[in-house]
């Protein structure tokens, strides 16, 4: 059982019991716990069987919430969660997919009008039942049916790499606004987060009126779902939404930090605020006395943080994971960025199903500043892709020795292999072959769906063959599309510390795989990680961003990175032959 897996129990339970005005406190505790236990970087499931005791030592985790983990973990499911679930009915879960429908609200629907369906709370808007009802009003019912017909499609969120896509398109649009002043995203975008639910703009602008007209005017624009005097929100075609902000200059900076989040990050800051008596929102930093508020700060997020005695956190940094401690104690990390990038070890080309042969992926690569490229077409289980042969891996790998000869001074072009692991486990070439290469990836492609000691089985069998380099998308997920497979990546981790061999983070912005939390304990276990692109063609090369992106919410550094060192300095990492 993963550590996502033991989380959503937890929110699960949280929402029943609020549903069911529980204790605030109580179900508060199961929250903070969700979201402490889903980014722990150690597996809850192998301390639960091998050191439970160490369970009261996680931040916020006490006697009770332990046995519950060690329960979920030993048998897969908890009591206390199947009697709450039979309390309520099942299908009132579904309410709680509307956009701004809590389990408060979802409890006042149904126990004040009987609702349990998305149908009747559907046919009880349009009948105007949900805005008598206290809290609610026209405009919460309006908002309840304009987002009824979401519910369906609740896990819609887009790749960061699409939100920048349509963020840059709105950048663009707001180009030459007049009045605009100042303009920015918040929100998980601003934060990289590998999928997006909306974005968040916030603006200042002499004239509210013109900022928001420019946002109803663009060419994604579907529906305008709200409108004030200094908000608004749209929906684009696809059904994405967007929010606009307009707030003063004294405030941007506050603002800016608020909405930025998380929500986790920015109660700590509340929290500090409050300890030296001062008030922090969206509007600015405000000093306390008795009733009296007076205005500190707010124009700059730098001025807002400093008023703690902080630093400005990176946006990526801001999960309330370590990033205080980090402060506290004067360590915060250098987070890496693209520049720091030496070389690309990943990546296909026409031999296989890539688009472009290996000298214009190397003047692709040149163009972009590395100083060495792995050619890794696939091997030749991937028949789809027409991987290679040992035969045809031999002469590719002349090929490219023969055009190494042509490269320009300091750049190199290593003779490199995307290798399938095995269903049954091994290798899908020999290792005479392997033992020709400079770099040799191990992946698993097939196979996905065999349980979890199986998988694990495969991939530690891979780390321990003398010639492998890498593990490539160690998890096998693809965003939107397919769940990760079953894997212990404490026994990956471990196995790759043993051997000397290291794990890839791939920047396709499908994959972004390893993720963020796998990523921070990758690094505490001390594996070095490389970020590729998995490039299919020249233009594949340019996805490396996104992996960039993903390494710094992992709080990861140039010196955590394995390709940014120089070719020879990274041959010294990997395991001796």
């Amino acid at each position: 059982m993963t550590n996502a897996q033991i989380a959503d129990a937890f929110d699960m339970i949280a929402d029943l019991l609020e549903f069911q005005a529980a204790n605030p406190f109580r179900v508060r505790a199961y929250r903070n716990s969700a979201r402490t236990l889903r980014d722990y970087s150690e597996s809850l499931a192998w301390i639960a069987t091998q050191e439970k005791q160490k369970l009261t030592e996680i931040d916020g985790i006490g006697k009770d919430l332990a046995e519950k983990i060690v329960q979920l973990v030993m048998t897969g499911d908890l009591p206390f969660l199947q009697e709450l679930r039979e309390q309520v009915p099942q299908s009132v879960l579904a309410l709680l997919r509307i956009p701004g429908v809590g389990p408060k609200k979802a409890a006042a629907l149904h126990k004040q009008l009987g609702i349990a369906t998305l149908d009747q709370l559907r046919a009880a808007c349009e009948e105007h039942k949900v805005r008598d009802l206290k809290g609610f009003g026209e405009k919460t019912e309006q908002l309840i049916l304009a987002g009824i017909t979401l519910a369906a499609t609740a896990s819609l969120r887009l790749l960061w790499a699409e939100a920048d896509t349509l963020a840059n398109s709105l950048r663009e649009h707001f180009k030459d606004c007049p009045g605009v002043e100042q303009f920015e995203f918040g929100g998980s975008y601003r934060r990289g987060k590998e999928t997006v639910g909306d974005l968040d703009i916030l603006v200042v602008a002499a004239d509210p009126t013109a900022a928001m007209d420019r946002l109803g005017a663009f060419e994604q624009t579907k529906d305008v779902i709200a409108r004030g005097e200094t908000k608004m929100s749209i929906r684009t075609h696809s059904g994405f939404q967007i929010d606009l902000r307009v707030v003063a200059a004294e405030s941007f900076g506050a603002a800016l930090q608020y909405f930025t989040g998380s929500k986790e990050h920015n109660v700590i800051v509340r929290g500090m605020a409050k300890a030296k008596g001062l008030k922090i929102n969206e509007y600015g930093v405000f000093k306390v006395t008795g009733d009296k508020e007076t205005y500190v700060a707010g124009t700059s997020e730098a001025d807002v943080y400093a008023t703690l005695g902080l630093p400005e956190f990176p946006p990526e940094m801001r999960e309330a994971r370590k990033e205080f401690d980090w402060a506290a104690a004067g360590e915060l990390p250098e987070l890496i960025t693209v520049d720091d990038i030496r070389g690309d070890l990943h990546m296909h080309t026409h031999a296989t199903d890539g688009t472009a042969s290996i000298e214009e992926m190397a003047a692709a690569a040149r163009a972009r500043g590395l100083s060495y490229i792995a050619i890794t077409d696939h091997s030749q289980r991937v028949s789809m892709a027409n991987g290679l042969t040992p035969a045809r891996c031999l002469e590719q790998w002349k090929e490219i020795d023969r055009i190494n000869k042509d490269q320009p001074a300091g750049f190199r072009i290593l003779k490199g292999i995307e290798c399938d692991i095995l269903e049954k486990g091994g290798m899908d070439l020999p290792d005479d072959i392997l033992a020709e290469a400079d770099w040799v990836i191990a992946s698993v492609h097939y196979g996905q769906k065999q349980p979890r000691a199986q998988i694990t089985e495969r991939i530690l069998g891979a780390i321990a063959n003398p010639y492998v380099s890498m593990v490539a998308h160690p998890t096998g997920r693809l965003l939107n599309r397919r769940e990760a497979y079953e894997v212990d990546l404490d026994a990956v981790y471990a196995a790759a510390k043993e051997h000397g061999k290291l794990l890839e983070l791939n920047a396709n912005p499908m994959r972004l795989d390893l993720n963020d939390v796998h990523l921070a304990a990758a690094k505490q276990h001390g594996i070095p990680i490389v970020i590729n692109t998995d490039a299919h063609s020249t233009e594949g090369l340019n996805v490396l961003r996104y992996g960039i992106l993903q390494a710094r919410r992992a709080g990861l550094t140039k010196t955590d990175v394995a390709n940014t060192r120089t070719w020879l300095q990274l041959k010294k990492l990997i395991g001796k032959k």
